[in-house]
């Protein structure tokens, strides 16, 4: 049962892809290098996106109006709840870890894409311009062939 699970290609990652790639983005998927896995990595502006999915990552307690995380497993609860505590926790370090390491971490709720791709899209698309705008002079023009296609100037 718990093989069945994806961990990469959801229908909502695979959704935001497919909206950034026709706005011009251009990315990595799945980036082996760098902590976490990202979904989507655009290492021109150091920049690595999640799309979190709600049960795994301890979202789907409050779309369905519950108290506590612990209200979402009705039997086996200890063990339910300090996995995905655990999910929690280690994304909470993975994203220190990167952006201590000069990254830009943007972490979506597959939800949010679900509900408002494109805004979710925009969101993203917000996080990417200021990242160019404030990206460092020493990356060589042309010398990443990852990142944004289109020239904003």
């Amino acid at each position: 049962m718990m093989a069945a699970v994806r961990h990469k290609d959801s229908k909502a990652e695979l959704a935001l892809r497919r909206a950034l790639h026709a706005r011009g983005v251009r990315y990595r998927l799945h980036a082996k290098d760098v902590l976490g896995r990202p979904d989507l990595v655009i290492r021109k502006y150091r920049l690595a996106i999640f799309v979190d999915g709600d049960f795994w990552h301890g979202n789907a307690w409050r779309l369905r109006g519950l108290q506590r995380l612990e209200d979402l497993f009705p039997t086996n609860t200890e063990f339910w709840a300090a996995k995905i505590r655990r999910n929690m926790a280690r994304d909470a370090e993975v994203t220190k870890v990167l952006e201590n390491d000069g990254w830009t971490v943007v972490r979506v709720w597959e939800s949010d894409v679900q509900a408002d791709l494109g805004g979710t899209a925009a969101h993203v698309l917000e996080v990417i311009e200021a990242a160019r705008r404030h990206a460092s002079p020493h990356i060589p023009k042309g010398g990443n062939r990852c990142g944004m296609t289109l020239d904003y100037d």
